[in-house]
């Protein structure tokens, strides 16, 4: 068995505060231009101030590749602008919510009703998303709090993370971590996309035990790159059967690890571990887990069963082909 993780990137546009501010306008502009075309120009009136958005993301794109002191005040002087035009569009959308609420704007017909019951749940989403997305941009731009806590990268794809995986092209991956699980000729026994990043050492015993589960026996060797060791995975490992735990140890210079690490069974083992993250390349490029077109963490699990399942299928086809006719 062999084992390694990834990620598998939402279908969204490089994360900002000022593009997400936009969106966030953009989304509660439409939501209530379709409930003023259901429910006709009665109670408040829609007005629009997307144009003045653009000005504003274009005024801080432009700040943003300037130098020094007062580019930094003169981003922070029209980050304050853009908030305060959010913050009136999000005071409009809930003065229609209540005017719905109330009876003021009805629409015409059953199925204009059940649109524009619709729209009020979209307008109410969007909004929560939109005051949470205002919260971060305070605490980051205004405040300086570069840390702040559970933050929203789409109002799309609310699911997203930010996982860097130390990779020089591209440091910060947004998305979700799947573990990918094979057994010999490159066939996928398990996967599993997380809900929050989990530590690779953390999925080591229980991916042991699925394999034993699907399989009915314990893989005789495990290979996994240095992120999956844990001093607590050894001896549990073994216990299960493993006879050959192939997961290298960085973290110490002891002799006896050298030396098992040396050892002709371990670099062979290690060797074909490399391919596992060929096999991640494959996926991507050919079953296309490069970037989830499907929405939400449902949509998510659905994508990469799919890709799991298109790799199987070619590389049992694969070995059943080499197999020799029989009369």
């Amino acid at each position: 068995m062999r084992l390694d993780t990834t990620v598998v990137e939402t279908h969204i546009h490089y994360p900002t505060d000022s593009t997400l501010l936009g969106d966030g306008v953009r989304v509660l502009t439409r939501v209530m231009q379709q409930i003023e075309r259901e429910t006709g120009k009665v109670g408040t009136r829609l007005r629009s101030r997307m144009r003045s958005v653009k000005h504003r993301l274009i005024e801080i794109s432009r700040a943003a590749k300037q130098r020094g002191e007062q580019a930094q005040e003169k981003i922070q002087r029209r980050y304050e602008k853009l908030m305060g035009t959010t913050r009136h569009v999000l005071a409009q959308a809930q003065r229609f919510v209540a005017e719905v609420a109330s009876g003021l704007k009805q629409a015409s017909t059953p199925l204009g009703g059940i649109r524009l019951k619709i729209d009020v749940e979209q307008l109410k989403h969007f909004s929560q998303l939109t005051e949470r997305v205002l919260e971060q941009t305070k605490a980051r731009v205004i405040e300086g709090n570069t840390h702040f806590q559970d933050k929203v990268l789409s109002l799309f794809a609310e699911h997203s993370e930010a996982i860097r995986k130390g990779k020089a092209a591209k440091p910060t991956e947004f998305g979700k971590m799947v573990k990918i699980q094979e057994a010999e000729h490159q066939i996928i026994t398990d996967y599993e996309v997380f809900e929050k990043r989990p530590l690779d050492a953390d999925l080591l015993l229980p991916s042991i035990e699925t394999q034993k589960k699907l399989l009915g026996r314990v893989p005789k060797m495990v290979a996994a790159d240095a992120g999956f060791f844990s001093p607590a995975n050894q001896v549990p490992a073994q216990e299960k059967g493993v006879e050959r735990l192939a997961v290298p140890n960085n973290r110490t210079r002891s002799r006896s690890v050298w030396q098992q690490q040396r050892q002709r069974w371990f670099k062979r083992a290690q060797r074909w571990r490399v391919g596992g993250e060929g096999r991640i390349s494959v996926l991507k490029r050919q079953h296309g887990l490069l970037r989830c077109r499907y929405h939400g963490m449902e949509g998510m699990n659905r994508w990469v069963g799919l890709g799991v399942i298109a790799n199987n299928l070619l590389q049992i086809g694969k070995q059943l082909a080499r197999r020799p006719i029989q009369a």
